[in-house]
């Protein structure tokens, strides 16, 4: 009998891959390891990359009261280069946790743990997927470039972080949300106050959802030696993550305050700042939902970030066209 084409390789499948995800069901089957290095089987983390960069993007046109056709095509560019950067990162990521990876559960099923690539074919695909992205980041003006370029950094030592800190989760926020920088010189051509402490809240966002997701490894992270703030925090976890959820709101709408309040319309404030009272409203509806005893749990309300952040994008949405 003829197999199901529509049926996932069933030795190739990553554990924590959502169900019918497409790499599984409709890529060629050449291509499906490397697409798993990417995570394209996992959106949200995409998702969690991008997000920062719209949030960015808009409030900066909001404070200067344009949106032009190159500021959709830096939103356009962004998810693109989020795509891209995010498969480059996570193929590092299991690059450098390959030997790790293998004695997690949850990991041990990855491309480079299970066989299905090689380390130097890991490499080649990570370059080729930066240097997609590099093209993409030329689009944009000379301060975007270098401050893309800068990016890198952080990206490289995130793998490392749980090896030597309590706190690797503060190293992914500043790698995962650097594109609330990005979005803002893209548009402005320089920095201010507003689109670093658009960053900082985007690292205490992080702080609270990467905790979420640790909880789903704490056993088997103990067992191998990987730190987490999962781990550090245990049962004062709740406490944590209300300080996270409310630095979040706080850190958000003096952003927007900082954005908006020299030269925007009173409404168009207003409603910026309700779109970091409701993305806040949707981290306290996870906390309550949370059980850190339970990974299935943990992974859909981790996912549900996804929504958080785009609760704000729309609100920043609404505020350009009042």
């Amino acid at each position: 009998m003829t197999p199901n084409a529509d049926l996932p390789d069933p030795k190739g499948q990553v554990s924590d891959a959502y169900t019918g995800n497409w790499v599984d069901h409709r890529a060629p089957a050449w291509s499906r390891p490397y697409l798993r290095l990417s995570r394209a089987d996992r959106p949200i983390g995409t998702w969690l990359l991008l997000i920062p960069c719209w949030w960015s993007l808009l409030l900066a046109t909001a404070s200067t009261g344009r949106f032009g056709w190159f500021d959709a095509w830096i939103m356009l560019g962004c998810a693109i280069g989020s795509f891209l950067m995010r498969g480059a990162g996570c193929t590092w990521n299991d690059i450098t946790d390959r030997d790790f990876d293998g004695k997690v559960e949850r990991t041990k099923s990855r491309p480079i743990p299970s066989g299905q690539v090689t380390v130097k074919q890991a490499l080649i695909w990570m370059g080729l997927q930066a240097l997609i992205s590099f093209g993409i980041l030329l689009t944009f003006n000379w301060a975007t470039i270098l401050l893309g370029i800068a990016a890198l950094l952080p990206v490289a030592v995130y793998p490392f972080a749980k090896r030597f800190t309590w706190w690797p989760q503060v190293f992914l926020g500043i790698a995962f949300n650097w594109g609330a920088l990005v979005g803002w010189v893209a548009h402005t051509g320089s920095l201010s106050m507003a689109p670093i402490t658009l960053y900082a809240a985007g690292i205490a966002w992080t702080l609270f959802y990467d905790t979420i997701y640790a909880y789903q490894d704490t056993e088997d992270d103990a067992l191998i030696g990987v730190k987490s703030t999962a781990r550090l925090f245990g049962e004062n976890s709740r406490t944590w993550l209300r300080m996270f959820l409310i630095a979040t709101v706080t850190l958000t709408a003096l952003a927007v305050i900082l954005a908006l309040v020299p030269s925007a319309h009173v409404l168009t404030l207003v409603i910026a700042l309700g779109g970091a009272w409701f993305m806040g409203w949707h981290l306290v509806w996870q906390l309550r939902k949370l059980d850190t005893d339970s990974p299935e749990i943990c992974l859909n309300l981790f996912r549900s970030n996804r929504d958080a952040g785009l609760i704000l994008v729309l609100f920043l949405a609404a505020s350009l066209i009042v």
